[in-house]
């Protein structure tokens, strides 16, 4: 079946990754060696750019979708540092060790750093008697919205969504007009310098045109992704040629920079109206130049290793005119996953080969690199189907060159995976259509993954956590059945037992509120904060609760009223599971009376948990109350609203 060119305009995938300034585009700065040959076809020209989206358009039998996710390497980082022999902070939760993860609010130990959409506080946290805001970093203009930043010794990086309008025809003005002002949406990288905490000073601007998806930082080298849609509509009706994606490093120029066509290479099997471009700043070189990276082609998943990334594309092959199916029944869509991997060495990303697996990846956390092995997590076909096509789950490890090395196919038919985590020669992945199989397999021989055990419990775990080497911590939904379905009620905590990996059992589970309770643990691993040391597990969360009429009718289609907002604080030990140590929250009295039956963000709902020391600290948009770790005595509360 022919599908049009803009039928295939599904997402946009541009990544930004920033890394050490090694070669690359630009002319200021110190000198770097020149790329080496990559393997990889250039586009060339804006010519040649339009013959390789005219084929894509034209061809029959591949839609490639391409929706914006969040990658990332998958191996357990501990949660806390040590900045001082005398001082003990938690850091954010990150998926691999000395790889650190942008989040909204960070902490090194004595000042809480805090990004909203309108401004960056850094607030003096330690001693919790003497907080207080030490400076606010504002943006009057409007144009620029922090999300997400990093804290790197003296230096602050503010990473946001920025408008701007840049002197550039469009390619349907005629050469007689002059030039227009358009405005381009781009990312910005703000780095700062915060010696002096109450007045930071901005010392550099990294920036390039698109939608900030995620970014990583290895030691002083920064990681950032971003999407940007090629718009093809405008390339093959334009009068004018189009030009590629804007970049800017105000270590090189105050101006926007062009990617010339001759720099930009292509996948030749997966083109694309998506630009994937790498480029890099080293937070410790500030007058060295950036490099820059381009290629023309989809990025669904990044995930990256302190070595490799990899670029995961999900490719849907749609059926022949010929294929044949049940009556009433859709054709089904075959799915793969293909795979670019990139050497990452002084900075230089470097293509180094492809591989493809058959179906589709949940998120970052289906892949995972280990001693020279890729492993993939997928799901093939579709659970609502009985035949033939119904849903599996597959295992696959991938060798050096990318092959397929060792394979495990047809996992829980008709079910599909919620959650996957690698932890060395292990992989815990849970399925669910009713009940939720957490299964344990064996990769201590790559060419031969087996299954050890399995456990069937109600609910699922949509995220999991390494508590040590023989358990593991499940957070999801816990679940009721109906008949042939299963519905969700409260939020699930348990943690696994997986001793006996034959035989893996549920030690320890609590379930918070009814039908409706949410948690941004559940889609954003960084709200987590967890020290199996300190035995302390909290989380921020959303809880509906039944009223005593739906208790008494225990109809598990109902969703529960809104109770409350803030976070749960556990004391969590082998021996005795899950204690309650306090419930946190920052809604006043005149919050709760005014919420009704459900809840709307507040300014107030708390979304972050930290530690400095034996003090907690609840951290909201509103303000940040310290306590003890205990929960029980509260020692301070810092408004942060004017």
């Amino acid at each position: 079946m022919k599908k049009s060119w803009r039928a295939l305009l599904v997402a946009a995938s541009f990544t930004l990754a920033i890394i050490p300034l090694f070669g690359g585009n630009g002319a200021m700065g110190e000198e770097a060696p020149s790329h080496p040959k990559e393997g990889l076809p250039v586009v060339g020209s804006y010519t040649q750019l339009k013959k390789l989206l005219e084929t894509q358009w034209q061809n029959q039998n591949t839609i490639v979708y391409a929706p914006v996710m969040e990658s990332a390497a998958v191996s357990a980082a501990p949660q806390a540092k040590t900045r001082e022999a005398s001082v003990d902070f938690s850091t954010t939760n990150t998926q691999v060790q000395g790889v650190d993860e942008a989040d909204i609010v960070k902490t090194d130990g004595s000042h809480i750093y805090q990004a909203t959409a309108q401004e960056v506080r850094i607030i003096q946290a330690y001693p919790a008697t003497r907080m207080k805001i030490s400076s606010r970093i504002t943006y009057d203009n409007g144009l620029f919205q922090p999300v997400e930043l990093y804290v790197d010794g003296d230096q602050l990086v503010v990473i946001g969504q920025n408008r701007e309008s840049v002197n550039q025809p469009a390619p349907f003005v005629s050469k007689r007009r002059l030039p227009t002002y358009h405005e381009k949406q781009t990312v910005k990288a703000m780095i700062y310098d915060i010696r002096d905490k109450s007045h930071p000073q901005l010392t550099r601007q990294v920036e390039v045109e698109g939608q900030y998806l995620t970014s990583r930082k290895i030691g002083a080298n920064l990681y950032v992704t971003a999407n940007q849609y090629v718009n093809t509509y405008e390339i093959f009706e334009g009068k004018e040629e189009f030009p590629g994606p804007l970049y800017r490093d105000s270590a090189q120029s105050d101006q926007y920079q062009t990617v010339p066509y001759s720099d930009i290479r292509y996948f030749p099997e997966n083109v694309q109206p998506d630009y994937l471009m790498v480029a890099g700043v080293n937070l410790d070189r500030p007058q060295q130049k950036m490099s820059l990276h381009t290629y023309l082609g989809a990025g669904e998943n990044v995930y990256a290793s302190t070595d490799h990334l990899y670029v995961a594309v999900t490719e849907y092959e749609a059926p022949s005119k010929n294929a044949q199916t049940a009556q009433f029944m859709p054709v089904p869509l075959k799915s793969d996953t293909t795979v670019y991997r990139f050497g990452m060495a002084d900075g230089l990303l470097t293509y180094s080969g492809k591989g493809t697996v058959p179906g589709r990846i949940l998120n970052q956390f289906s892949l995972d690199e280990h001693d020279g092995y890729l492993r993939i997590a997928t799901t093939t076909g579709d659970m609502w189907r009985t035949d033939e096509n119904t849903s599996k789950n597959n295992l696959y490890v991938l060798d050096q060159k990318l092959q397929t090395y060792g394979k495990l196919e047809g996992i829980a038919p008709g079910e599909r995976i919620f959650s996957v985590r690698f932890m060395g020669n292990r992989a815990y992945m849970v399925t669910f259509k009713k009940v939720d199989p957490l299964f344990v397999i064996d990769l201590a021989k790559p060419s031969s993954p087996s299954i050890l055990g399995a456990l069937k419990i109600p609910g699922y775990s949509d995220y999991l956590h390494p508590y040590d080497e023989n358990h593991i911590i499940g957070f999801g939904k816990d679940a009721e059945s109906d008949k042939d379905m299963a519905f969700y009620q409260g939020m699930k905590i348990a943690l696994f037992d997986v001793t006996d990996v034959n035989h893996p059992k549920e030690q320890y589970k609590t379930v918070i509120g009814d039908r409706g309770t949410d948690s941004e643990l559940l889609t954003n691993h960084k709200a987590l904060l967890f020290s199996k040391e300190k035995e302390l597990l909290a989380f921020p969360v959303t809880v509906m609760e039944w009223t005593a009429e739906q208790k008494a009718q225990n109809d598990i289609h109902a969703y529960g009223q809104f109770a409350f907002q803030g976070a749960y604080v556990y004391q969590l030990n082998l021996q005795s599971g899950f204690t309650l140590q306090s419930k946190i929250t920052h809604l006043s009295d005149e919050e709760m009376k005014k919420s009704g039956d459900g809840w709307y963000n507040s300014q107030n709902n708390i979304n972050r948990i930290l530690t400095i020391n034996d003090t907690l600290y609840t951290v909201s948009e509103g303000k940040v109350i310290a306590q003890d770790l205990s929960g029980k005595r509260q020692l301070a509360t810092l408004p942060l609203t004017k």
